[in-house]
């Protein structure tokens, strides 16, 4: 007895709720090939830091045959993205029928922003025959600015101090600011200056090691100007104790 021949056709539904993002399947196309739609080449933004993304893939069985076991699997899944399952299994595909396979990720906070990610999804029918299909991602820039307390607090003797930048709107591609980071003591005086530069919109940490200074409370001071002038700056307490 012949064993049927798998005939799949593999759709996309993302819907990123953080964004509102979603596309309509497109309709089935050749038997056994992942259709190959509108959605190549566009990246699909997700939000800053979100939780409750899901990306949903809709496998269409276009045989006359049922199918048991068939396997869609997420890969080459960057660090910063954090999906709940990486692998979703269908017991049974009938025949003629669609069933979606859904991914729940969140999106970490250190993620890279404003450029392009491919994720690939790969299904597996009980034959072994496989097929890809490929989705293009982009982490949005924080929509505001943002200096966390460091960590720890109290500390001995370093400490970690994070900060987000964000786009100033209607800039397209990598938006820079200029960022200054000082340590200042209570009279005033500036014990150290962590950063002086240019940091792109994101997620940024630095580390202070006040190996050298006294035990006391310190003020620590950050500037950032975006690339259209506008300053932005906040400033924390934090306590070294030796």
């Amino acid at each position: 007895m012949n064993k049927p021949t798998a005939a799949l056709v593999l759709l996309l539904l993302i819907a990123v709720m953080q964004c509102g993002i979603a596309q309509t399947p497109p309709n089935k196309t050749v038997s056994g090939q992942v259709p190959d739609n509108s959605i190549r080449g566009q990246a699909y933004q997700l939000t800053f830091a979100s939780t409750g993304n899901t990306i949903e893939l809709t496998v269409a069985n276009t045989a006359t045959n049922p199918l048991t076991g068939v396997k869609v699997a997420a890969t080459e899944i960057p660090p910063w993205l954090k999906f709940a399952a990486t692998e979703q299994r269908i017991s049974l595909l009938k025949a003629q029928q669609e069933v979606a396979a859904t991914f729940t990720f969140s999106v970490d906070k250190t993620a890279p922003v404003q450029k392009n990610q491919t994720l690939k999804f790969v299904i597996t029918a009980p034959s072994g025959e496989q097929w890809t299909k490929e989705i293009t991602v982009a982490v949005a820039a924080p929509e505001k600015f943002e200096v966390y307390q460091n960590y720890p607090n109290p500390f001995n003797p370093s400490t970690a101090i994070s900060y987000q930048l964000p786009a100033p709107s209607g800039v397209e591609g990598s938006a820079v600011s200029r960022v200054s980071l000082k340590i200042f003591n209570l009279l005033g005086q500036e014990v150290a200056s962590l950063v002086d530069g240019d940091r792109l919109a994101g997620y940024h940490q630095e580390t202070w090691d006040a190996t050298r200074c006294a035990s006391g409370v310190y003020i620590y001071q950050l500037i950032a100007t975006d690339e259209r002038g506008s300053k932005q700056m906040a400033h924390k307490r934090m306590l070294l104790l030796k």
